[in-house]
């Protein structure tokens, strides 16, 4: 049973993961979108991005439940805070060079 549960986790993990790619699909489809609904998507992505890390990371800590998806989702959801952290530094970093 614990098993089953863990698996599961594991799969949400995966899926909150790769959803901050739903991003591109305006942008594929060349759709503009208002102010608004930009900055909600963007918190949204950031959420999900710390959601997806937090789940990662309780999955791989434990060694029973230590799989391919699980280590799949942990680099997918550090790509993405390295790459947020990397907008953020840099658009400090302008600010305070202007």
């Amino acid at each position: 049973m614990e098993n089953k549960k863990t698996q599961k986790l594991s799969i949400a993990a995966l899926i909150i993961s790769i959803l901050p790619l739903a991003t591109f699909i305006p942008a594929l489809f060349n759709i503009s979108l208002p102010d608004g609904v930009r900055s909600a998507w963007a918190g949204i992505n950031i959420l999900s991005v710390i959601v997806g890390l937090i789940l990662s990371i309780l999955c791989v800590k434990n060694r029973n439940s230590r799989s391919i998806i699980n280590i799949v989702s942990t680099i997918i959801s550090g790509f993405w805070v390295l790459l947020i952290g990397g907008i953020a530094a840099l658009v400090l970093f302008l600010n305070f060079a202007s």
